[in-house]
C-alpha cells in the first residue's frame, strides 16, 4: 500500500488533491477531479468518506481561514504523462509511514496511518501473497502460490489472509472493468473466483480434520463463506456484463465499484488482526462499523441508480433497464456480502475477545 502526495503550488509542502467542490457535484466526484486535474491520476473513487480534517490557508488577501477537508480513498489505476497542473507541483509515492510523516496535518496523518496497521504489514511480510499478487496479473488455476504458501499444519488465519487476498484482487479487476471496459478483466474475475473456491475447499478439509481451532467451527465457516460470497458475486458480475456485451456503465455501477474496493481492502485488513482478537478488537470494530456504513451508502447509491435508469429507459428501452438492473442487483449483493463479513467478525470478536 503506497500513497501518492503532491506538492502545494506556492509553500511547496506535502499535501493531498483538493479543492472547492462545484455547485451541483458529489464530493466523490469533485475530489476525482482534483486527482488528475493536480496529480495526474485516474481511478475509481469510494463515495463513503475516511473522514475529515482542517488547516489553515492563508488567502491572498491576507485572512487566514479555517478549512475543513472531507477526504475519499481513489484507487488509482492509470497514471497521466501530463496533466493540467504538472507545472506546478511535484507528485511522489510514498510508503504509509513516510506519507503520514511528509503532511504537516495531524489529522490527515492519521487518516494516512489507518489504511496499514502494524498487524497487516506484518502479515504481507509473513505471507508475501500480495507481492506474489502484484508480479501475476493472472493466477494459475492450480494455485501455486497459494500451495507454497499455505503452512503445512493448515493455520485458519493464513487461509483467511489468503482468501481476502483473492477477494482484493477480484474487486480490483472489477472496478478497472467497469472504468475503462476491457475484457480481460473479465477472465481475471474468474479465475481469482477458482482461486477463492480453492481456499474455501481448503477451509473445509482442514476444519473436518482439526480438532482444536481458534474460533467455533461454525464461526470459520460462515466468516469463509461470506467472504467467498462477495467473489462468487463478483463473478455473477462480470459474467452477466459479458454475456449482454455491456459497453458502457452508468456512475451509479462505478461508485458501487468503489465501495466494493474499499470494502475489500478493509476486509484484507481485517483478517491478520483475528490472530490476537484481544488487543485488535477496538480496530476491528472500528472497520466492521466502516463496513456496515459504507453498505448503508451503497443502498443509497443503488435505489438512485435504478431509478434513474427506470426513468431513462424504462418507457423506451425496456431490455436495456433489465440488463442495469441485472447488473445492479449483483453490485448490491456484493457488497451485502462485505456486510455479512462484518457481521461475522463482530460476532467473533464478541464470543472470543
Amino acid at each position: 500500500m503506497r500513497v501518492l502526495l503532491v506538492t502545494s503550488r506556492e509553500s511547496k509542502r506535502w499535501v493531498i488533491p483538493k479543492g472547492n467542490l462545484d455547485k451541483g457535484a458529489s464530493p466523490h466526484a469533485g475530489a476525482a477531479i482534483e486527482a488528475e486535474e493536480e496529480a495526474g491520476v485516474r481511478g475509481l473513487v469510494c463515495p463513503t468518506s475516511l473522514g475529515w480534517y482542517r488547516y489553515r490557508k492563508r488567502r491572498r488577501n491576507g485572512a487566514s481561514l479555517m478549512i475543513d477537508v472531507e477526504v475519499f480513498p481513489l484507487a488509482v489505476s492509470q497514471e497521466l504523462d501530463s496533466w493540467k497542473e504538472q507545472e506546478q507541483r511535484e507528485r511522489r509515492w510514498f510508503s504509509l509511514a513516510e506519507a503520514a510523516a511528509a503532511v504537516e496535518e495531524p489529522d490527515l496523518g492519521e487518516l494516512i496511518r489507518s489504511f496499514g496497521p502494524s498487524e497487516m504489514k506484518a502479515a504481507m511480510r509473513r505471507t508475501d501473497l500480495f507481492s506474489a499478487v502484484a508480479e501475476k496479473s493472472k493466477v494459475n488455476r492450480m494455485l501455486g502460490w497459494f500451495q507454497r504458501l499455505l503452512p503445512k499444519t493448515g493455520n485458519f488465519f493464513e487461509m483467511f489472509e489468503a482468501h481476502a487476498v483473492t477477494v482484493t484482487a477480484g474487486a480490483d479487476a472489477l472496478a478497472r472493468l467497469l472504468q475503462d471496459g476491457n475484457r480481460d478483466h473479465i477472465q481475471e474475475v474468474i479465475e481469482r473466483e477458482h482461486d477463492a473456491d480453492e481456499i474455501i475447499r481448503e477451509v473445509l478439509r482442514t476444519v473436518r480434520e482439526t480438532f482444536l481451532t481458534p474460533f467455533d467451527r461454525g464461526a470459520i465457516i460462515s466468516l469463509i463463506g461470506a467472504m467467498d460470497d462477495a467473489i462468487d458475486e463478483m463473478q455473477a458480475a462480470v459474467q452477466a456484463i459479458d454475456l449482454y456485451d455491456v459497453r458502457e456503465f452508468e456512475q451509479e455501477m462505478k461508485d458501487m465499484a468503489a465501495i466494493i474496493v474499499d470494502a475489500s481492502r478493509i476486509t484484507a485488513e481485517a483478517m491478520p488482526l483475528l490472530r490476537d482478537l484481544g488487543a485488535n478488537g477496538g480496530r476491528l470494530h472500528e472497520l466492521t462499523e466502516r463496513l456496515v456504513r459504507m453498505e448503508s451508502h451503497a443502498d443509497e447509491i443503488h435505489a438512485a441508480g435504478l431509478k434513474r435508469a427506470f426513468k431513462e429507459l424504462g418507457p423506451t428501452d425496456m431490455l436495456r433497464f433489465t440488463v442495469q438492473r441485472e447488473i445492479y442487483k449483483h453490485l448490491e449483493r456484493i457488497v451485502d456480502a462485505f456486510e455479512d463479513v462484518a457481521n461475522e467478525i463482530d460476532g467473533i470478536v464478541v464470543d472470543h475477545a
